[in-house]
């Protein structure tokens, strides 16, 4: 019986390719999809895909553990993941840690359980027996968005140094002086590049951070309301605040408004993941944004390599063998006292 790979070969392309065609994916071109529905026809191949994994110890299926599925940026990450796993065959079980690292060891451990071909895990903060284990062991693992210190994993993210830079000068050019920000838990990787980010940029204009302009959030709206009331019983408060994540932005504003002030008259305010309704709130928010369908396609094309080929491609500006690196950038809106001239 024909398989496959023997698909594959008679239409030369790749199986993914072939997955795609089979998968009614629309980014094959027409005279490939002729090719591979040829080759379907004169092999009489039809798909099993229980078969298919009794056979090769597959099953198709992805694992993706996510940090905070009410985050809408780990919510649009796991659609596009969902997407590219789909149009390549593969189905895909998703897990919420919800920014629990024992409810992430958990997920992580039931899914291997239950015979995932690899593992897609955007890890919560903190160090992961769980994920140590897994990498020990040679299970196929991509890590998306954020990583684990000293494990060789591949890594699909989104360089956000340029565009905190980018913030700083444009909040410099627009007269604030006084920058705070609002960071994410302690261990967590994104969190301390930002904050790292953040406090280069300031000193490329003289400008200081003092300590007590830098709040210890957890990316969770409520952190980011504590934070910005600590920030407003200081002497001087400061007068544009960033926060590196979009629900502790939100949180900001909530306080503002708690405290009878507004956005951006009484303190500007930016964030980093832009998401959808950040144009509808009033006023607009300046936001950083991350490719973030790009990272899924990105994250399920690493994992699909290691689980199909036995090693990933080597792309430039990775952490390891089949990282990568993609360019965050700047969304300049109201949100920070711009005007028409300053909006892009």
């Amino acid at each position: 019986m024909a398989g496959i790979k023997d698909v594959a070969a008679r239409a030369g392309v790749s199986v993914a390719t072939v997955s795609r065609v089979l998968n009614d994916h629309s980014g094959v071109r027409e005279e490939t999809r002729a090719r591979v529905l040829a080759a379907v026809s004169e092999l009489s191949y039809r798909p099993n895909t229980l078969a298919r994994s009794l056979r090769t110890d597959q099953t198709r299926t992805l694992g993706l553990v996510i940090s905070d599925v009410l985050n809408p940026f780990f919510t649009e990450l796991a659609r596009a993941v969902e997407d590219e796993a789909r149009a390549r065959g593969y189905s895909v079980i998703i897990g919420n840690a919800d920014e629990q690292l024992t409810l992430q060891d958990h997920h992580v451990r039931t899914l291997l359980d239950r015979r995932i071909d690899g593992l897609l895990v955007s890890p919560a903060d903190g160090d992961s027996l769980a994920l140590r284990e897994a990498a020990l062991a040679g299970i196929p693992m991509v890590f998306v968005d954020r990583w684990i210190a000293g494990l060789d994993v591949p890594l699909v993210r989104a360089d956000g140094r340029s565009a905190v830079r980018e913030l700083v000068a444009h909040l410099y050019a627009l007269g604030h002086r006084k920058l705070a920000i609002i960071t994410g838990p302690v261990a967590s990787t994104t969190s301390n590049e930002r904050l790292a980010a953040f406090r280069s940029a300031l000193a490329e204009h003289g400008l200081p951070l003092p300590d007590d302009y830098i709040g210890q959030g957890d990316f969770q709206t409520a952190s980011g309301r504590r934070v910005t009331e600590n920030f407003f019983t200081l002497p001087e408060p400061p007068d544009a605040v960033f926060a590196t994540d979009n629900l502790m932005a939100l949180g900001v504003m909530e306080q503002v408004r708690t405290l009878g002030l507004r956005v951006p008259d009484d303190v500007s305010l930016a964030a980093f993941d832009d998401i959808p309704w950040f144009v509808h709130t009033d006023p607009p928010i300046t936001a950083i944004a991350q490719p973030t369908q790009q990272l899924g396609h990105r994250a399920v094309a690493a994992l699909t390599d290691l689980v199909e080929r036995g090693s990933p491609r080597t792309e430039s500006g990775g952490r390891s063998a089949g990282s990568v690196t993609l360019s965050a950038h700047l969304i300049a809106r109201r949100s920070c006292g711009e005007d028409e001239r300053t909006r892009r």
